[in-house]
């Protein structure tokens, strides 16, 4: 079977995802059945499929099959909304499971990343897992300073820890610096999100500083690509008459 073979069935899948055949997080069906219906061999609809997985329009689910995307999620580094927030405002429905919490030295590569004076300092290490309707999407790990917020672990961890902080806490945050990057799902990571080792995640790390400037939170989130967009906002600088 030729490239322009994987092409056409490509394209036929998408035109029928488009056409509402198979509608957001529905099964697609099973490979020897599509197979058949395009009169192509396995490996050529493996290869139409696995295009498709990188354009964002189908996602697997390990032992599963396939399943179409559902519409992504606008995400704005640059807006104090917390995942609750921002997937509620968009008419989803948004989860948090809580997988671990423990209270624990921070080690070297957390007191780098909050710039801690020694790695025996302690830190609180929460792994959640987040879903999006009924999609496991986003894998997130908070390392929080515990002397920055003693109680943490008495709350409820499977909400928005921001407005936690806020409410329950009294603690606000001043400021975050933000840095994203592709990567891929290790095994571990693979298997919480229903997906297989490799396949490409949306990578992002954001260290947020309390009012006077201090390091007092560590949060890494590792999506799958599928489910999120990046949209900034930007204005341009005032003209002002000379």
């Amino acid at each position: 079977m030729s490239v322009s073979r994987q092409h056409t069935i490509t394209e036929a899948i998408s035109a029928q995802i488009a056409a509402g055949e198979w509608g957001p997080d529905q099964r697609l069906p099973v490979e020897r059945a599509l197979a058949e219906r395009f009169a192509c061999t396995r490996i050529t609809l493996r290869e139409a499929l696995q295009q498709l997985e990188a354009e964002g329009r189908i996602y697997r689910e390990n032992r599963r099959g396939w399943f179409v995307s559902a519409p992504r999620v606008r995400y704005d580094p640059t807006s104090i909304a917390g995942f609750m927030q921002y997937v509620a405002a968009q008419g989803r429905k948004p989860r948090t499971e809580l997988l671990s919490a423990t209270r624990q030295v921070a080690g070297t590569a957390y007191a780098a990343a909050l710039r801690l004076d020694s790695p025996y300092d302690e830190v609180f290490v929460l792994q959640r897992r987040r879903w999006i309707d009924r999609r496991a999407v986003l894998l997130e790990t908070n390392v929080v300073l515990a002397a920055w917020a003693p109680g943490l672990l008495e709350h409820d961890l499977a909400g928005s820890l921001s407005s936690m902080f806020n409410q329950r806490l009294g603690l606000f945050l001043g400021r975050a610096q933000l840095s994203m990057h592709p990567a891929g799902l290790d095994a571990a990571q693979a298997m919480l999100l229903q997906s297989t080792p490799g396949t490409p995640c949306f990578r992002l790390q954001r260290i947020s500083f309390d009012e006077d400037g201090r390091a007092v939170e560590l949060d890494i989130e590792s999506w799958r690509h599928d489910a999120l967009d990046v949209v900034v906002r930007t204005e341009a600088p005032t003209h002002t008459g000379e």
